[in-house]
């Protein structure tokens, strides 16, 4: 393993595009916030945009103060403009593996992870509630590479099957019609040891949600006024964002069926244990042998602090 991360994979498919990155001229202060998907993101830009605005002040939605610069939708060039015109600390989204974008040592890396088990009970809800208009826009915007994006199996138990089975890249063995979850976290596990990379565990966010976000804002080094803490904590609480929802969900929840209440759906953990068979873990276990260390992935199931 290279003392540090190289790029050397090009990610391209309906929903994004690593040469994006190519363009994005960093800050010395800039934060990454990165994710495979359904695994936190939503929740930790509302956290660091918190934490850099104490008193809720935002200047805009944090899904416009925090934008997903892969995301093909959204015109690269007003991306671009949008961050050159930040005059806060950025913070920007990512979906991709490590190997996808170019490192930057001066920058925060925070990474959040969760079960591979509970990410997609939330993706199938994801995957399912989205609107005809928000598919066609991916499948027929110029410069697409690789296939469309498919209408989502009726069956949930097909789509373990294709999810823990197929593969959208050639190098990857599993995630379809999206990417691996797996292959996504091992990337960045495998540089858990560099100091600009932290990794967060959405298990552990649940359990203890000051103490990680305190976590979270010493590793950030953002220092929060002490009578600020407490609004912070209530504020990125499941229910109040969910009650807020439209100021925290991407476009405010127009590209889901029911809006920003269909996307901050559960927010729990442990619902696929009434829904997969034991054959369907047979699945799982073979996923995560071809995709994962065993140390990455007794960690993606249980959490802890590293």
């Amino acid at each position: 393993m290279p003392r540090l991360p190289e790029r050397t994979r090009v990610y391209q498919c309906h929903h994004f595009d690593s040469t994006r990155w190519d363009y994005f001229a960093a800050r010395s202060d800039d934060i990454v916030i990165a994710t495979s998907y359904k695994a936190g993101t939503t929740w930790t830009q509302a956290i660091v945009a918190h934490l850099l605005f104490p008193d809720g002040a935002f200047p805009a939605a944090p899904a416009e103060l925090s934008p997903w610069l892969d995301m093909r939708i959204i015109p690269l060039e007003a991306v671009l403009n949008g961050l050159r015109a930040k005059e806060h600390r950025r913070f920007i989204k990512t979906h991709l593996p490590l190997d996808g974008i170019p490192y930057d040592e001066r920058l925060k890396y925070l990474y959040v992870a969760r079960d591979a088990r509970d990410v997609f009970m939330s993706l199938w809800n994801h995957y399912t509630t989205m609107t005809d208009e928000i598919m066609t826009l991916m499948n027929l915007l110029p410069a697409r590479v690789g296939d469309a994006f498919p209408q989502p199996p009726r069956d949930l138990h097909d789509f373990w099957r294709a999810w823990t089975t197929q593969a959208s890249f050639e190098w990857e063995s599993d995630g379809w019609p999206y990417w691996s979850h797996l292959s996504n976290v091992q990337s960045w596990w495998s540089y858990r040891h560099l100091p600009n990379i932290r990794l967060v565990h959405y298990a552990d966010l649940l359990a203890d949600p000051e103490r990680e976000i305190r976590r979270i804002a010493a590793f950030l080094e953002i220092d929060v006024p002490a009578d600020a803490w407490a609004g912070i904590v209530q504020a990125v609480s499941f229910s109040e964002m969910k009650r807020q929802g439209e100021r925290y969900v991407p476009g405010g929840g127009q590209f889901w069926k029911g809006g920003a209440n269909t996307f901050l759906h559960k927010g729990t953990n442990g619902r696929w244990r009434d829904v997969l068979s034991d054959e369907e873990m047979t699945l799982y276990d073979a996923a995560c042998e071809r995709a994962v260390t065993p140390e990455c992935r007794a960690w993606l199931e249980n959490g802890g602090a590293l």
